[in-house]
């Protein structure tokens, strides 16, 4: 299957040819020749997608392509929002931005982000993060969903490559700027966008060069309205019933004030003369998140153990002043849903992060030709990838251990929507010692919260890669029919390099030295609420310059300390090598062809192992054969069987595979290394079917199968150690996570899309001429995913969804353009899909995302050949993501009777609609 399609209010003024691709790009898309295609601007919409009809009817893989002009007219900021416009595509959204990728509703690891064909490692690292390269560096973006042997051995579901502007894509000079300003519904808060480009070529005489340069920036202020609550299995609870219930253990607001930036550069350029083509490329883009987080937790169960860990019944009558807190306590009347918590800690935490990440790709290649149908392809490439995760400062207040002190919480957590909790002071009585709730209090700051910690960290990842390939192709006859063979080389290292190290303040003495505040309200601003997100209490947001100014008094009067426990470094090296065969017949075409990789990981960190500290070093070494083949079958002139059979391995991350463990105190979790986890293996076959409609339309409809062994998931539990407590924290009770193999699985699928344009129906249907600008595009993808889980503990094995995955996928889009108006609006729908799973008795089951779904708008008015005006209305629905507990499996799995279908909601989080206009010039 092949299918081009155009994200909405795509606007084209392109000159596109296969020819004046990157040969690189060709051989990723194996798109085959095709006559140049020139699509004018009356009708961009329309002249595009018929444009990459012919395109796609040429191709001999499945692909999916997404195109930009000159001026960067792709609507989305970033390459996830861009390509999920795409069949087969889905996201996934972070504060609202589509981050990763997911094709065919798979895990979002089996997808591989690559700029003109050399895969980039994330600075994130193999979850290629999408949301750090802006869409306006892209002329095209290329979806492959078929693997062949040129790609690498880790592209399991499909390939993300995005394909940058070449000079020789213009007749001459070409220049191109966009300018736009726009406003965030939640929070009121400003967007600005800005584009540029410059092309031009120049004839030697016996040759042409060309050069491109260009430059993106976007800007988003942002509020996010957010609640969590964390459930669990109280082990003092055991009253009859006690197995189907689950504790909220700690519920709180994340309210979040953000600065989101995207900017890159690129340059290029290019040289040729007959059959010889050097081009150099370099790219540098980054993404910069700077937060601040005010975190309001209520720690619950911080007085569990009163609970007494009796057995018999109990009646259930609201007691309003029970001896303990009544965590946990249905004789009080409490439940998990609904009920009060006395005296309990306020544990809240101001957190100001300067967050970066960053890639910068160089490369250096050459396409020759020779007589007698011989040519060669060599490149070099070098890409630095950085992940800057520094805190600024973090500031932790805690209640203090008195009691009265405290807060009296009335929580009810029964609407999934909202997490209410009500607060007032918290009496004490005698005879015997017992608390009820006091004065109802709406201002959470007059609580007695003391400044307990101010904690630095300063923590860069840096990934390094280096690439050299080289191949070798001779045209030949082969079969009767015309046949490229292509044999080559190449070899990938990657290492990253972890350096972390922090700053804890904890003492009085050393906030006096410092000039710190320790009274909250002399910390904060007297600052109205800016989310829409029902609170029951006010609050003061933190004043971020006071922050700065004892993060920087800090850095002055103490010395950082390197965290050992979080520092690392891994290496990976694969040698390839692949031949492959495309051969050309009057009824089709195929390729065919196989690939070897040896891979070999070195991964050295400081451990401790029987109680002694030291460096480590663990290595790996194994060969992956992927051999693949594609078959497409010409059933007339407007229809075409397109068969395939491909393999890969998705591996571990590279955090995953080193020998330590990695602390992270601002979300409470701990993760493991596991370098001796195997490889993901996937052996997978598409059917498809496209028919070409005359005069124009499209249909398509396919079906894929994957089976996968050694599935890779992500361990999770509570660590229940303290041996990685220090500066007076308790890290027992954080989240352990660690990547393992699982059982074998499958994921099978039905993929259908549709694309019709009005206008070439416009004579036969005998309709007026102004209903011919109307069109639409429509697809969907419906999965069936399960694996084996190992058993675990007292958790026996278990047959689940692979996680990532989501059972359907949906993207409807119609528009209308003509007269020098486009319009165009988009839905795109994925249903839930599973987070992550439970590995233990204590959880409240497997974690998932809820169905997300988004609904966008754009509009576009030709003012001239060079001047256009444009309006964007993005995420127009406004519907929450919601992440939530389902215990129904896992109570199943080990013996609870069936029909519990009660969900936790874990997370909830809204981000408001969003505008944006402006105007783009193009010469």
């Amino acid at each position: 299957m092949t299918f081009i399609s155009r994200p909405a209010a795509l606007r084209l003024a392109l000159v596109c040819t296969t020819a004046l691709l990157s040969p690189l790009a060709a051989r990723a898309q194996d798109a085959g020749a095709v006559s140049e295609v020139i699509v004018t601007a009356s009708r961009p919409i329309a002249e595009s997608e018929a444009a990459a009809l012919r395109t796609q009817k040429a191709s001999d893989s499945l692909v999916a392509v997404a195109a930009s002009d000159s001026v960067g007219r792709l609507p989305d900021q970033n390459i996830a929002q861009a390509a999920s416009r795409l069949p087969g595509v889905a996201v996934e959204r972070d504060q609202g931005q589509a981050r990763y990728v997911s094709l065919r509703g798979a895990p979002n690891y089996w997808t591989t982000l690559s700029f003109d064909g050399i895969n980039v490692v994330s600075p994130e690292g193999r979850d290629a993060r999408f949301d750090a390269v802006p869409s306006a560096i892209a002329s095209q973006i290329i979806v492959s969903k078929a693997v062949t042997p040129d790609m690498p051995g880790e592209t399991v579901s499909g390939n993300v490559n995005i394909i940058t502007r070449s000079p020789f894509d213009y007749p001459g000079l070409k220049l191109g700027a966009k300018a736009g300003y726009g406003i965030a519904e939640l929070g009121d808060k400003p967007q600005y966008e800005a584009y540029g480009v410059a092309s031009n070529r120049y004839d030697l005489g016996d040759g042409e060069v060309g050069f491109v340069v260009s430059a993106s920036y976007f800007q988003r202020d942002m509020v996010t309205d957010n609640f969590e609550t964390d459930y669990e299995r109280v082990s003092q609870d055991q009253r009859p019933g006690n197995l189907t219930r689950f504790w909220a253990h700690e519920a709180e607001n994340k309210l979040y004030r953000l600065t989101r930036k995207n900017w890159s550069v690129s340059g290029r350029g290019d040289w040729r003369q007959g059959d010889h083509h050097i081009s150099l490329r370099s790219i540098y883009t980054t993404f910069t998140d700077d937060e601040m987080r005010d975190n309001y937790r209520f720690d619950l169960d911080d007085r569990q153990s009163d609970l007494q860990p009796l057995t018999d019944a109990c009646a259930t009558a609201p007691n309003p002043t029970p001896t303990n807190t009544g965590y946990a306590d249905i004789c009080i009347g409490n439940t998990p849903m609904k009920g009060t918590v006395y005296g309990i800690d306020i544990r809240q935490r101001s957190t100001l992060r300067a967050f970066e990440q960053s890639i910068f790709t160089n490369t250096l290649e050459g396409d020759h030709g020779f007589g007698d149908g011989w040519s060669l392809n060599w490149l070099a490439n070098y890409t630095e990838s950085k992940d800057d995760r520094s805190v600024v400062g973090e500031t932790t207040w805690d209640s203090p251990s008195t009691r009265t002190l405290r807060p009296t919480v009335a929580y009810d957590f029964s609407d999934p929507d909202r997490s209410r909790l009500l607060l007032s002071t918290t009496l004490q009585l005698s005879s015997p010692t017992r608390y009820q709730a006091g004065t109802p209090v709406t201002n959470i700051d007059t609580f007695t919260k003391p400044l307990t910690s101010l904690t630095l960290l300063d923590a860069v990842d840096t990934t390094t890669a280096y690439t050299g390939r080289i191949s070798v192709a001779k045209e030949a006859e082969f079969l009767g029919g015309e046949a490229t063979f292509r044999v080559g080389f190449q070899f990938d290292q990657r290492t990253k390099v972890v350096d972390e190290k922090n700053l804890v303040l904890n003492q009085a003495a050393q906030f006096t030295a410092i000039g710190i505040p320790t009274d909250y309200n002399a910390f904060s601003l007297d600052q109205a609420f800016l989310g829409k997100i029902p609170m029951d209490y006010t609050f003061r947001y933190f004043d971020a310059d006071k922050m700065r100014t004892a993060a920087g008094a800090a850095r002055k009067a103490y010395t950082f300390n390197p965290v050992t426990g979080n520092i690392y470094d891994v290496r990976e090296q694969v040698y390839a090598g692949y031949a492959m065969g495309t051969v050309k017949w009057d009824w089709g075409s195929a390729i065919g062809g196989v690939r070897v990789e040896n891979l070999k990981n070195r991964g050295t960190a400081v451990a401790t192992v029987a109680g002694v500290t030291g460096p480590i070093t663990a290595e790996s070494d194994r060969t992956l054969v992927f051999p693949s083949l594609h078959v497409n079958v010409n059933l007339d002139e407007t229809k075409k069987l397109r068969l395939s059979y491909n393999s890969g391995a998705a591996r571990a991350d590279y955090d995953q595979l080193r020998p330590n463990v990695t602390v992270n105190d601002a979300n409470q979790s701990i993760s493991g290394g596991n370098p001796a986890v195997r490889p993901e293996l996937a052996h997978g076959f598409d059917a498809y079917l496209e028919w070409y409609v005359e005069p124009q339309g499209y249909l398509m409809a396919g079906v894929f199968f994957k089976r996968v062994e050694d599935v890779l998931y992500r361990q999770t539990r509570t660590f229940g150690s303290d041996a990685l407590n220090s500066n007076g924290i308790d890290r027992s009770g954080y989240l352990y996570s660690g990547i393992t193999n699982g059982g074998d699985g499958s994921l099978a699928g039905l993929e259908l899309a549709a694309q019709f344009q009005l206008d070439p129906w416009v004579d036969g249907l005998g309709v007026p001429e102004w209903m011919g600008g109307f069109g639409f595009s429509a697809n969907a993808t419906f999965n069936n995913s399960k694996v084996l889980k190992p058993a675990i503990g007292a958790i026996p094995a278990r047959k689940l969804r692979l996680p990532g995955t989501s059972d359907q996928v949906y993207n409807v889009s119609g528009y209308y353009e003509k007269y020098g108006v486009s319009l165009r609006l988009s839905y795109q729908k994925r249903s839930e899909w599973l987070d992550g799973y439970a590995d233990d008795l204590a959880d409240a089951g497997d974690t998932y995302w809820a169905e997300d779904d988004e609904l966008d708008f754009s509009a576009r008015y030709e003012v001239n050949k060079n001047v256009e005006l444009y309006f964007d209305a993005t995420n127009l629905l406004n519907n929450p993501g919601r992440r939530f507990a389902e215990p129904g499996n896992l109570l199943t799995a080990t013996g609870i009777p069936t029909g519990f279908t009660d969900s936790y909601t874990i997370e909830w989080e809204r981000f408001g609609r969003r505008y944006a206009g402006g105007v783009r010039v193009s010469f």
